[in-house]
């Protein structure tokens, strides 16, 4: 790890919400690294899902109850947020960044109000990053600088990148004005067993996947990116986290094999597309940053 590094004498911290892959991942990766946590889930079901252990405190907190966040994040130096589906509507649609915002609003505020909270680590999106207008015309690579346009995510239906970018964009917003020391992962497709065709993120794959940013990330590397955006105190902004490209068929028909059945996943004229697209995103920021893991 960089010489600069995270207050280690303030090691207890929040994760929000630490009932889904990234969320459990990261108590698991935090505990193995000494830090007391907090770990807030949304059903009072999940409370008994974590082992015991003696650095390791499991609350009931729903990120449209201000007040749960707040008990949650008492005594922590930092919070790492995540925003699973309200188990009563577990797919993305039009009304999802609705509840996505207000959830956003809820623990940037809560944090502005805990005097213990030295920073954020915001867990965003790739798609509220790469979709815009004029795709065919970018010239340049897409980096942290660029954000998703969002009328043309509602136009199109991608309620996924509309609730993303939305919601980040609220996080931030709130953050500058309360003095939060936030910086936001904005991750690619989060690979893993339970990846369904139906998975929110994978709508417009096609023109991600011909444009050169269809980007996938595994779940160690990305636990990795958020504690390394934590522990080093020069870390800002946003960080696109991925360390796959799907830009070609061999790995188009790899991930159509994990998605679909046999019969659907490819088909001879498939076979025969030997064309690579130019990877058109990067993730030198956090490469920049994660050099010394």
């Amino acid at each position: 790890m960089a010489p600069a590094s995270f207050n280690q004498n303030a090691k207890t911290v929040c994760v929000l919400d630490a009932s889904g892959r990234l969320g459990s991942a990261l108590v698991q990766h935090l505990l193995h690294r000494g830090y007391t946590v907090h770990a807030a889930v949304q059903n009072h079901g999940e409370l008994q899902s974590f082992e015991e252990h003696k650095k390791l405190r499991v609350f009931h907190s729903d990120h449209l109850d201000y007040h749960s966040i707040l008990d949650a994040l008492k005594g922590c130096s930092a919070l790492f947020y995540t925003f699973e589906p309200p188990p009563d509507q577990p797919t993305y649609d039009e009304f999802m960044a609705e509840a996505e915002v207000r959830a956003a609003h809820n623990v940037l505020e809560a944090c502005a109000q805990t005097d213990t909270i030295d920073k954020v680590v915001f867990t965003s999106s790739v798609t509220a990053v790469i979709w815009r207008d004029g795709r065919d015309t970018m010239s340049s690579e897409v980096d942290e600088r660029r954000w998703s346009d969002v009328n043309l995510c509602r136009k199109y239906k991608l309620w996924h990148a509309l609730s993303k970018t939305l919601a980040e964009k609220t996080a931030w917003a709130l953050a500058m004005d309360r003095g939060v020391n936030m910086v936001s992962i904005n991750g690619g497709l989060l690979m893993g067993p339970d990846l369904k065709i139906t998975d929110p993120y994978l709508k417009g794959a096609a023109e991600m996947y011909t444009d050169g940013v269809f980007v996938t990330v595994d779940l160690r590397f990305i636990v990795d990116a958020h504690i390394c955006v934590l522990e080093d105190v020069s870390s800002y902004g946003r960080y696109i986290c991925f360390n796959h490209v799907i830009n070609c068929n061999k790995d188009a028909a790899k991930l159509a094999h994990m998605l679909l059945p046999p019969s659907e996943s490819s088909t001879p004229q498939s076979l025969e597309d030997t064309r690579v697209y130019q990877k058109r995103i990067s993730n030198k920021k956090l490469q920049k940053l994660m050099v010394d893991i």
